[in-house]
C-alpha cells in the first residue's frame, strides 16, 4: 500500500465504471470478440510470465481471465500490476479476444487498481474443473465465513439463490 501511495496513486479511488459482466462477456462472446470492454472484479489468480502474465478477475455473475502485456499498457500501469495481490478489486479496460488455449479472456490495455487488500486470501488452485488447496478446514469455513463465500463459489451460490 505504502509504495502505491509513494507512486501518486490512491489505493481506493471512488469511481469505476464498468460495462460488462464476465458472464456476459464468456455468453455473448461471437458478437464481444474485439470489442472494448470494462469490467471490474476481485484478482482471484496471478501467473507471471516474463512481459506478460494472465490473471483471474471475479465479479458478481463469474470468473473470467485477463492478459496483460508489458508493451501494451504504460510503464506506469505494468509497474502497478507489479504491486498486485490476491484479493485485490481491479478495473480492466480492453478488448475480448480467445487464447491459442481456447479461452475467452480480455486482452488489457489500461488497469487500474480500485480496491488494495489487506490481507491475501487463501489460495485455491483449479484445473479443468478440479479444485486443489481448497479452504476446506471445516472450522476455519466456520470461523471466517467472509473468505469462504468468497473462495468458494458454492458456498456462495447457496447464499445468493
Amino acid at each position: 500500500m505504502a509504495k502505491l501511495r509513494k507512486a501518486g496513486i490512491d489505493p481506493y479511488p471512488q469511481k469505476y465504471e464498468p460495462t460488462h459482466f464476465s458472464a456476459d462477456i464468456l455468453n455473448d462472446f461471437n458478437n464481444l470478440e474485439k470489442q472494448d470492454v470494462n469490467i471490474a472484479g476481485r484478482v482471484m489468480s496471478i501467473r507471471k510470465m516474463g512481459k506478460a502474465s494472465f490473471f483471474h478477475i471475479q465479479d458478481l455473475k463469474g470468473k473470467i481471465q485477463v492478459f496483460i502485456r508489458r508493451d501494451d499498457v504504460s510503464e506506469d500501469n505494468y509497474n502497478n500490476f507489479k504491486l498486485l495481490d490476491i484479493g485485490d478489486f481491479v478495473g480492466v479496460k480492453g478488448y475480448v479476444f480467445k487464447t491459442k488455449m481456447g479461452e475467452i479472456s480480455i486482452h488489457t490495455n489500461e488497469f487500474t487498481i480500485l480496491c488494495k487488500s489487506i490481507r491475501p486470501l487463501p489460495v485455491v488452485k483449479e484445473k479443468d474443473g478440479e479444485t486443489f488447496d481448497a479452504f476446506s478446514h471445516k472450522e476455519q469455513r466456520y470461523r471466517n465465513r467472509h473468505l469462504d463465500l468468497i473462495v468458494n463459489p458454492v458456498v456462495k451460490d447457496t447464499f445468493v439463490k
